[in-house]
C-alpha cells in the first residue's frame, strides 16, 4: 500500500511546530525539513564548510556552529545570498528527507517543508495542509518568538509566498487564531480523513 505524504507548511511563526507536534501525538511520523537543515549544517557536516566557503567564518559562532541569526540577517537582505545559502543546503536536506521517509512507515506522514509554495515541491506530495493566520499575528508572533525588530520582521514575511498563494496551493487548512485545543480539533479532523484516504490508495 502507497503511504499518503502530507506536505506541512505555513508563513513563519503560523504555528507549523505546533501543529507538526499534534500530529507526531497521534504516533503520526512526522520529518520536519527545518530539524534536517539545522542537522545538516552541524560543525563536520559538508554543507557548513561550503557555507564557510561562501560566506567567511564570521557566520561560525566562536565555537564553530553556524551562527543563525547572523546568517539570516545576510540572506535575507541579499537574493543572491540566499540562492545561493539554498544551493548549497537544499540537496543534503532533499537527501535526508527521502531516506527518512522510506523508513518511517505509517498510513501517512507529516513533512514540515516551510517553503513547500515557494519550491513547487507540491507535485512531489499526495496533499498540501497549510497552517493559516493573519498576517498581522505572524509579525506579533515572530517579533514576540525571536525578538526581531518590525522591519525585519515585515522583510522575513515578504520573503516568503503570499498568503494567498499558500492557500491557493492547499488541499486542506488549519486555522491557528485560537489555542492549542482549538488546533488539537482541526488536527483530529483531519488525521481521520487522512487514515481513511490512506486506506484507499
Amino acid at each position: 500500500m502507497k503511504i499518503l505524504r502530507i506536505g506541512l507548511t505555513g508563513g513563519i511563526a503560523s504555528g507549523k511546530s505546533t501543529v507538526a507536534g499534534l500530529f507526531a501525538a497521534l504516533e503520526v511520523p512526522v520529518i520536519d525539513t527545518d530539524q534536517i537543515a539545522r542537522e545538516v549544517v552541524e560543525p563536520g557536516q559538508p554543507p557548513l564548510e561550503k557555507l564557510v566557503e561562501r560566506f567567511g567564518a564570521g557566520i561560525l559562532t566562536p565555537d564553530g556552529h553556524l551562527d543563525r541569526p547572523k546568517l539570516r540577517e545576510i540572506v535575507f537582505s541579499d537574493p543572491k545570498a540566499r540562492a545561493d545559502l539554498e544551493a548549497l543546503t537544499h540537496p543534503a536536506i532533499g537527501s535526508a528527507v527521502q531516506a527518512r521517509a522510506a523508513v518511517a512507515g505509517g498510513p501517512y506522514q507529516i513533512l514540515v517543508i516551510p517553503l513547500l509554495v515557494e519550491k513547487g515541491y507540491q507535485k512531489h506530495l499526495d496533499r498540501v495542509l497549510v497552517v493559516d493566520c493573519p498576517e498581522a499575528l505572524q509579525l506579533q508572533r515572530l517579533q514576540a518568538r525571536d525578538g526581531t525588530s518590525p522591519v525585519q520582521a515585515r522583510a522575513i514575511l515578504e520573503a516568503q509566498a503570499s498568503r494567498a498563494a499558500r492557500l491557493k496551493a492547499a488541499d486542506d487548512m488549519i486555522r491557528n487564531e485560537s489555542d492549542v485545543a482549538a488546533l488539537r480539533q482541526q488536527v483530529q479532523a483531519l488525521h481521520h480523513r487522512y487514515l481513511q484516504l490512506a486506506q484507499k490508495s
